[in-house]
Order: structure tokens, then sequence, then C-alpha cells
């Protein structure tokens, strides 16, 4: 008799979510140089090839911020509300402060000592009278400025008139958000939650019903990565090439072997010194550090790096959600410690300023702690303009280096991202509640598998910050001080 048993149906298996994302890094890489080889139209506007990469690109980094503001609120209200099952909360803050700096610190002196190696200004051929101040610079105000929320939602909006060729003029209004401030609020309400007892419960189970919708539709987006990827570095190679790289080639040379120092030597120190792992931790966190790298936007990468720190490196998501958002906005290695430092030396070298050992400990200084005040703002530029401003160079260097500006940020943001999954995870080890099983079996392709059951009820989160409390032997080791 025929065996008339039903075959299981194969499904289609798709490459690896990595996988994906260097695919369309390479096919944007090749599309981006068809570009760059078609040119401009006659009439000097970029091509319809440009014109699609830009398209694919700008709308994958807009759909990650727009989520941005809503998980952050979420995400740190649900975690400061579970942290009162913790009795070293207090401590946990202080120790990611502590090694937000520790970290900084190291890495503006090596920023420092690459560009004494380097004399990237003294080697440069640019004309320092061709560069021009920039639109907007840094000041310690903005400190405060960035801290007070200016609305209950972090919100601020912009107008620019535009004149037209016909005399009308056309007024485009966007609207953007500031994390930080976003971050202060749900501190606020949080604790104030926590304060108000049973009345606030109703409140918290809302909150954790809508972040888990939020997540939800996160993922869908993160999703869209690889295309995201193929567009963002296909316009970026479209736009500027190489050759931009020239006259500017030992400056951009020592950024990248700073850069290049910090993620593969420091970094790797600090885990090891710490007894975790290098390759489970590059392992777990790629997916974050590589979409940093195509985005440029370490706030549109927030929420993969979240996902990462939580679900690939073995982080308590009640912490994660904390220590996570909080990085985003003050822990920038990459644009804040290392550019910096090697910028300013060379700037003063390139305007023939000698920098006394006083300057030197400056620049530290204003690396280490004026990352916060440039939170609220854009890019390293700004946080460049403080540097300069603070140590009375002139400004007028910064617009030289704008040209290769974006080539640059690509690998800043990349270590920023890697620095902000690093501190949490190191943490979460000394403290002793690092999920050393998960952290050893880091993989990038957890990235996307449906939580276990518990973490898909409104109480999961409670859930798994009570079994940290209650010292689960599997997930813990003995607390380590500083």
């Amino acid at each position: 008799m025929p065996d008339t048993a039903v075959q299981p149906k194969r499904r289609l298996r798709f490459p690896s979510f990595t996988v994906q994302v260097l695919l369309g890094l390479a096919l944007g890489v090749l599309l981006g140089w068809v570009a760059l080889q078609m040119g401009p139209t006659a009439d000097g506007t970029p091509n319809w090839l440009t014109t699609t990469l830009d398209t694919i690109g700008s709308s994958f980094v807009t759909l990650l911020k727009a989520i941005v503001p809503p998980l952050v609120f979420l995400a740190i209200v649900t975690s400061i509300a579970n942290l009162r099952q913790v009795t070293n909360a207090a401590r946990l803050a202080g120790q990611t402060l502590l090694w937000f700096a520790i970290t900084a610190a190291i890495s503006v002196a090596v920023g420092i000592g690459l560009g004494l190696v380097f004399q990237p200004g003294s080697r440069s051929t640019l004309d320092p009278a061709g560069g021009s101040e920039p639109s907007s610079t840094g000041s310690w105000l903005d400190f405060l400025n960035g801290l007070i929320p200016g609305n209950v939602l972090g919100l601020g909006a912009g107008t620019q008139v535009t004149p037209g060729d016909d005399g009308s003029f056309t007024a485009t209004t966007s609207i953007s958000f500031n994390v930080l401030q976003i971050v202060v609020v749900a501190l606020v309400i949080g604790i104030a939650a926590l304060r108000t007892g049973k009345a606030a419960e109703p409140f918290l189970a809302f909150n954790r019903s809508a972040l888990a919708v939020v997540q939800k539709v996160l993922w869908w987006i993160i999703r869209l990565a690889p295309l995201g990827t193929l567009g963002l570095i296909g316009k970026a190679v479209a736009t500027y090439g190489w050759d931009l790289l020239a006259p500017l080639g030992t400056y951009a040379v020592a950024i990248y072997t700073g850069l290049a120092v910090v993620l593969l030597v420091v970094y790797p120190i600090v885990l090891r010194t710490n007894g975790l792992g290098v390759a489970s931790f590059f392992r777990g966190a790629w997916p974050a550090i590589q979409l940093a790298f195509v985005s440029r936007s370490s706030v549109g990468t927030l929420p993969v790096t979240e996902r990462v720190v939580e679900r690939n490196l073995g982080v308590p998501r009640s912490y994660a959600s904390f220590a996570v958002p909080l990085a985003a906005t003050t822990k920038m290695d990459g644009c804040a410690s290392i550019y910096p430092a090697i910028s300013a030396i060379f700037v003063a070298q390139l305007f023939g300023v000698d920098l006394s050992v006083t300057d030197y400990l400056l620049i530290a200084f204003v690396s280490v702690v004026g990352s916060a005040a440039t939170a609220g703002l854009t890019g390293a530029v700004v946080m460049l303009t403080l540097t300069l401003s603070t140590l009375g160079l002139p400004l007028a260097g910064v617009g030289l280096l704008l040209a290769i500006d974006p080539i640059l940020d690509m690998g800043r943001t990349a270590v920023n991202v890697a620095g902000q999954a690093l501190v949490p995870t190191v943490v979460a080890k000394r403290e002793g509640i690092l999920d050393l099983d998960r952290y050893a079996s880091a993989s990038a392709e957890n990235l996307f598998t449906d939580d276990e059951p518990a973490a898909d009820d409104t109480t999961a989160v409670g859930a798994e910050q009570d079994a940290v409390s209650r010292d689960v032997p599997a997930q813990r080791e003995p607390v380590r001080t500083a």
C-alpha cells in the first residue's frame, strides 16, 4: 500500500539578519558607485539613482526616529517602576555614570596621543583662510537648555523660509525631539508614579501594555534595516565618494585609527578585565554597531542597541531600558572624545597655535563632561565647536573639516553605539545581575525571535526583576565592587 503520509512543507529560509544587512551594504556601495559615475543631471541636480537611494535611506532613518520618543518614555517609566524591587538601584546609576567617565577619559587620551603622533594639521595641504565658521556652535549653557523640558513631550519645531525664483517664499516646518528631555520627563513621571503608590497601578499597567505594542511596531521597522542600509550607504558613496579625503588624508587616518584602537583594543581590555568574553560581546552587539555605521545616528539606533543589550548580552530589561537611553544621549566616545581631541590638535597645528599641557587637560575635561552639554544638539560638530571655543581656537577650522564629516561620522557613530552597549554590560556583570549564559551564547539571530511567554505578559518586566531580586543562581554571581 503506497505511503500516503503528508510530507511537511519545506519553508523558505532567508539569510540571517546580519547577512541581509551585509548584502544591503555591498549592493548599496555598488549602486552608489554607479550613481557617482552617472554624475548630476544637466541642471546640476542629483540623478534619479542618487535621489532614489537618498529617499530609501532617509525614509528608514525617519521611521526609526519616529518610534524612539514613545519607546524611550515608556521603557524608562516601566524600568523606574520595577527598580523599586532592587535595593541597589542608586548604586547601578552611579556605576553607570562612573564607567561612562572612565571609558570617555581613556578614549580622549587615545585621541590626544594619536593627534600628537600623526601631527595631522602640520601635514595638511589645506589653506587656513579657506575655512568658515559654522552656523551653530556649542556652549555650556546648552546643557541646561537641553536638560529642562520645553514641553511634556520634549518636542521642538523649527521653520525655514526659502525664497522662490518668482519672488514668493516657501515656509517649511519640521518637528524634532530632544531625547535627553524625554529621559528627564520619563524619570520624573516614573518617580512620581512610585511615590503615588497603589493609585498609580492602572497607569503603570497601561504603560507596560503600551510598551509591548510599541516594541512590536519597532521590530517591523527594524526588519527593513537591510533596505535602509542599501539606501544610506549608496547615498553616501554617490554624494561624497572618496576623493575628498586627499587634502585631509592624515587627519582622516588619525580619526579612524583612534576609533579602531578604542573599538578593538580599549573595549576588549575593559571586557577582559571584567571577566567577559570579547567575541561574545561583538557577536551580540554587532547588529547595533553595523546599523549605527550606516545610519550615522545613535538615537536612530537606540531601539536596536537596547534590544541587543537585553536579548543578546543578557542585561536585565529593567536596567537596560534605563541605561541605554541615558547612554545614547551622553555616552559618545567617538563623537565627544576621539573626534574633538584629534580635531582640536589639527586646528591648532593648522593655524600655528601651540598647545600647552593645560590645554590638553582642558580637552580631556571638555570631552568627558561636555558630551552631556551637547546631548540635545546635532552631531559631533557642535561638540567640536564647544572644544575649540573653550580652548580659544579659531572656529573657522571647523568649516575645513565639514567636507569629509559624513565619512568620519559613520565610524564615530559605530564606536558611540559600541560604548553604549559596553557600559551597561560591564556594570551588570560587576553588580552580579548579568545573565552569563545568555551572554556566552550571544547571537545576532536572537534579535527577531519572539519573546518568551512571560515577556509577552504585561508583568514581564516585573517578573524578570523579581527573579533578579531573588538572586537566581543561574543568572548571578557575587557582586564585585569598583
